[in-house]
């Protein structure tokens, strides 16, 4: 038994309908271009959150989690003003998704249920836990209630829960990335149009794993600098005369360095230039292969330090020391002020570039990174 079937176990002696998991993800370039309606490159990692469910015989909601000790209720009758009021803390992810869902697909049936969730998903190293949760409870009620959606309906319902029921101002990267997700791929998203494809990544082809390195320095993205860039991106956009930044080239850069203030044009060339650098990777991974996208992942590094100004001292040391002992590429990923950074590394070198990146963060004075690989994996699906 899963560790969320055991649990649901604690909850109700009624038979599991099932279980279902989503991922969580590692973005490997395209960071803060998502609410920009720009693109991404995400791919779902083998770190899981899942959802064990069983039917009540009332219209009631009750969920639970692992790492914490009370369950959470709420009736169906009751959900959207629950929504509404707010403080539901930890429970607004999945009590989102299901408000989000039952909008969704008017036509499915809602039901009382007990959910139960487990995850491995580490939370706030930027690997999106939230999508994790968010995926694993829109593929269960999609299919407990007949809601007949797709994923990249099931992906939308996450992101209204995210940014409604949470109240977390994020793009749709994480969920599409947990949703769309196959093995040693990468997902390139164009986020104005949803157009989605798989880019073969060639990670194990290469004998390349990408390491993680999580900070341990914690963010929360409903709050504080996340919303302040998003901010400062749409202003630019406004003084430029365009929808959104995904409408601006390297190209128009001059003009906007004339027109902006100092800070906003920073954020702007971040968001431009990241754009064009997702693009040169999706080119150089489909032509080179994997050795040619190391530069790309460095310079988005240097973006996010300097331009957006996202970064902290621990990522940057991450960065540096991963990059003294031979990785290919290395940068921060997820929303930033935190997390975790990523670096891709040749397997032969990961052990070695673990321990220089733990001897440096010792002689810091920081925290002890948390450090581990992770490899590109399958997407949303029912387990049981």
């Amino acid at each position: 038994m899963s560790a969320a079937t055991d649990l649901l176990a604690t909850l109700t002696d009624r038979p599991v309908a099932g279980e279902w998991s989503a991922p969580g993800r590692v973005n490997l370039i395209g960071e803060h271009t998502d609410y920009n309606d720009g693109f991404v490159l995400p791919f779902a990692i083998e770190h899981r959150t899942s959802a064990a469910l069983a039917p009540r015989e009332d219209d009631t909601l009750r969920v639970a989690t692992t790492f914490t000790d009370e369950p959470a209720e709420v009736a169906l009758t009751d959900l959207d003003r629950a929504i509404a009021e707010g403080g539901l803390e930890w429970a607004a992810y999945p009590l989102g998704v299901a408000w989000a869902l039952r909008a969704a697909a008017p036509g499915s049936t809602p039901r009382g249920l007990d959910i139960a969730i487990a995850s491995d998903v580490p939370v706030g190293a930027g690997l999106s836990s939230s999508a994790a949760i968010e995926g694993a409870v829109a593929v269960a009620l999609n299919d407990v209630w007949a809601a007949g959606l797709d994923r990249v309906a099931l992906a939308r319902v996450g992101r209204t829960a995210e940014n409604d029921a949470v109240g977390a101002p994020t793009g749709i990267m994480d969920q599409m990335a947990s949703m769309l997700g196959e093995a040693d791929a990468a997902t390139f998203l164009d986020c104005r149009s949803l157009e989605a494809r798989s880019v073969d990544l060639g990670f194990s082809r290469e004998e390349l794993h990408l390491l993680v390195i999580d900070t341990l320095v914690t963010h929360a993205h409903s709050s504080g600098g996340y919303g302040e860039r998003r901010a400062s991106c749409e202003a630019g956009a406004r003084a430029m005369g365009v929808t959104a930044l995904r409408d601006l080239t390297v190209d128009d850069l001059p003009k906007a360095e004339r027109q902006l203030d100092e800070v906003t044009f920073r954020r702007v060339r971040h968001i431009v230039t990241e754009n064009q650098r997702v693009l040169d990777t999706v080119a150089a991974l489909e032509k080179d292969g994997p050795r040619a996208i190391g530069d790309l992942l460095t310079a988005s590094h240097a973006s996010m330090r300097d331009d957006f100004e996202i970064s902290v001292p621990e990522l940057d040391l991450a960065v540096e020391t991963a990059l003294g002992a031979g990785a290919l590429g290395a940068r921060m990923t997820g929303g930033g002020f935190g997390g975790a950074a990523i670096a891709l590394l040749d397997a032969g070198r990961v052990d070695s570039a673990a321990s220089a990146v733990a001897a440096a963060f010792e002689a810091a004075g920081f925290r002890a990174p948390r450090i581990f690989t992770v490899t590109p994996s399958a997407g949303a699906r029912r387990d049981a």
